[in-house]
C-alpha cells in the first residue's frame, strides 16, 4: 500500500452511490475536497466531467497517484477498492489482500454493485419516476429487490459481529448502506427483514456514516419516507428531470 499523502477530490451528489464514497472517506479519516454535481441539470454530462468519467455518472474521484500524475476513478466499487488499497493500511474498513475475509468482502461488494443497486434502482424508477404505472415493471424489480434483501437478511442472521464480513465493518457494508436506508423509496418494507434492519441501524450509529451521509448535501431520505405527501412532491420533481434526461439521451 502507498504511503503518499492524499490529494482527493470527490465529485458527487446526494444519492446512495454518492454517499458510499464520502462515508468511505470519513471512515478512513482522509482529507478530501468535494465538488457537488447537480445531476438535475446534467452537470455530469458536461465535457469537463466526461474527462473524469466517460460514462457521465457520479460518483467520480481524482487523486494524485504514486507516480505523481493525476488518476481518475469512476464506478463506486472501483473507487472504494482504490481507497482501501491505497490508504487503509490498518484495515479499518477492509481486510488484508489474500485473506479469506478479503475475498468474502469482495463477494458482497460485487453483490451490491451488480445486484442490489441495479435492481433497486429500477424499482425506484418504476415505483417513483415512470410517467405511467406499469405493474409488470413495478413487480419485476420490487420483487427482485426483496429477494436480494432476503439473501442479505439470511446471511446477517448468522453474523456474530453484526456486519457482512468478519469481525468489523468493511466496504461491503458501506456499499449497501445508502440503498438499504432508502428501502421504502423502492416500495420495500424494511420491517420484513429484521436482521437487515438491525444491521442498517448498527451502521447508522457509526460516526463515519453519520458524517459521510450528509455529503454534499443533507441526507433526508429517512425523514422523507415518514411523509407521504412530501414523498410524492419529491418524486414528481425528480420525475420531470429524469424523463427529460431520458429524452436527451435517446437522441445521442
Amino acid at each position: 500500500m502507498a504511503s503518499k499523502q492524499p490529494d482527493i477530490t470527490l465529485y458527487t451528489a446526494q444519492t446512495p452511490n454518492g454517499i458510499k464514497i464520502s462515508i468511505t472517506l470519513e471512515e478512513l479519516g482522509l482529507p478530501y475536497k468535494v465538488e457537488k454535481i447537480d445531476i438535475s441539470k446534467n452537470t455530469q454530462k458536461e465535457e469537463w466531467f466526461l474527462k473524469i468519467n466517460p460514462n457521465g455518472r457520479i460518483p467520480a474521484l481524482t487523486d494524485t497517484f504514486s507516480d505523481g500524475q493525476q488518476i481518475r476513478l469512476f464506478e463506486s466499487g472501483s473507487i472504494m477498492q482504490y481507497l482501501v488499497e491505497q490508504y487503509d493500511t490498518e484495515y479499518k474498513i477492509s481486510y488484508p489482500r489474500g485473506s479469506r475475509e478479503y475475498y468474502e468482502m469482495n463477494n458482497w461488494l460485487f453483490f451490491q454493485n451488480a445486484g442490489v443497486g441495479p435492481m433497486q434502482g429500477q424499482s425506484n424508477h418504476f415505483v417513483r419516476y415512470a410517467p405511467e404505472h406499469i405493474e409488470y415493471g413495478v413487480k419485476r424489480y420490487t420483487n427482485e429487490t426483496r429477494r436480494l434483501y432476503g439473501v442479505l437478511d439470511k446471511h446477517l442472521a448468522s453474523s456474530s459481529s453484526g456486519y457482512l464480513v468478519g469481525d468489523h465493518v468493511s466496504i461491503a457494508d458501506i456499499s449497501h448502506w445508502g440503498w438499504i436506508a432508502a428501502a421504502g423509496w423502492a416500495g420495500v418494507d424494511i420491517d420484513d427483514f429484521p436482521h437487515l434492519k438491525a444491521w442498517e441501524e448498527l451502521m447508522a450509529q457509526r460516526v463515519g456514516v453519520e458524517k459521510g451521509r450528509h455529503v454534499p448535501s443533507p441526507h433526508t431520505i429517512k425523514d422523507l419516507l415518514k411523509d407521504k405527501a412530501a414523498m410524492e412532491k419529491e418524486a414528481a420533481k425528480s420525475r420531470a428531470w429524469i424523463q427529460q434526461g431520458m429524452k436527451e439521451d435517446s437522441k445521442k
